[in-house]
């Protein structure tokens, strides 16, 4: 399992558009991928799991990278969070 922890700088946190490329993104992997903020998590590939965490602007989150291609989702996504997110 890899993990690894992201500040939000997008303004209106991760509103529809960016948690639905999120989703895309992480739907690309055959690994689980679990968003983590404060006590909640949820599966990041399921689109009203991640918005139902209610991410705004600043807030930290964790994801945790498990399965076969688990180091190709941990870089993809991670490239993903910091140009989009």
């Amino acid at each position: 399992m890899k993990k690894f922890e992201y500040t939000i700088k997008d303004a209106l946190g991760l509103h529809a558009r960016p948690a639905g490329l999120l989703v895309k993104c992480a739907s690309g992997y055959k690994s689980a991928v679990t968003l983590t903020r404060g006590d909640k998590s949820g599966d990041a590939k399921r689109l009203f799991a991640v918005m139902g965490l209610a991410v705004k602007c600043g807030d930290v989150i964790s994801i945790a990278v498990d399965g076969e291609d688990e180091d190709a989702a941990y870089q993809g996504i991670k490239a993903f969070c910091e140009s989009n997110l």
